[in-house]
């Protein structure tokens, strides 16, 4: 799935090639969306662009081409299993799977241990906010410990190293508790302005969000409260080497 925005551009532009075989103008796009100005739109487009779901023809105007639709646009659930992490770039590899499963059984001295699979919904950044998507690429194996049985999970790769003092590598599978509220100081996948999904340490400061890094190298961002959705909560890390 995309972010709601995406969902309904490009909802909006298969719409109109089905009933007129041609696109809408950017114009018409940002009065269906009700977007201030055509950059919002141009960033939407790029966004559907880059993951996929479009494709723009050069040299022709107001030429899109539809490469594909998301789960919720075929009236599909999707492998989340009904609920959407805003995440980007599904590409995550498949190998990972085996060494976290040796970890998995190293813990308990090579007994059997309980496993449970969790999509990948791609990779989250731990750096500047990415654009957000959430398209399952695979599935990976977690110890069940890790997840104690309650609520909904999903696990996400981890991309940049702006919060590598809290033990977080670019690279590493973090999982992630879906939930909708945070406690000061929890690490939280962190939906931005419905656009940007981010991985960050949750803070109130005043009437304000503070969404902090765990990097020198990289500011602390601060936020009004309806800038920020939390998506999840960090509840467990895996390090593949």
């Amino acid at each position: 799935m995309l972010t709601r925005k995406q969902i309904d551009l490009l909802k909006f532009i298969h719409e109109r090639i089905q009933r007129d075989g041609v696109p809408p103008s950017f114009d018409e796009m940002k009065e269906a969306l009700d977007l201030r100005s055509k950059s919002g739109i141009h960033r939407l487009i790029t966004a559907l662009e880059e993951r996929g779901f479009i494709r723009r023809l050069a040299h022709r105007a107001r030429a899109i081409e539809i490469l594909r639709l998301p789960d919720a646009m075929r009236g599909g659930t999707g492998a989340s299993g009904g609920f959407t992490p805003q995440v980007i770039e599904g590409d995550a590899p498949t190998e990972r799977d085996a060494p976290i499963a040796r970890a998995a059984a190293a813990a308990t001295g090579g007994g059997a241990v309980d496993v449970v699979e969790l999509p990948v919904m791609g990779r989250i950044a731990a750096g500047t906010p990415i654009e957000a998507i959430s398209e399952a690429s695979h599935e990976v194996a977690i110890p069940g410990a890790m997840i104690g049985g309650r609520g909904n999970h999903y696990a996400l790769e981890v991309k940049g190293d702006s919060m590598i003092e809290a033990g977080i590598n670019d690279g590493d599978i973090v999982v992630i508790r879906e939930q909708s509220t945070a406690e000061n100081g929890d690490i939280v996948v962190a939906l931005v302005e419905d656009h940007e999904a981010t991985l960050k340490r949750f803070r109130r400061r005043g009437g304000m969000i503070a969404l902090e890094a765990a990097n020198p190298d990289y500011e602390t961002r601060l936020l009004r409260d309806d800038q920020v959705a939390v998506q999840g909560r960090l509840v467990g890390l895996i390090r593949s080497y």
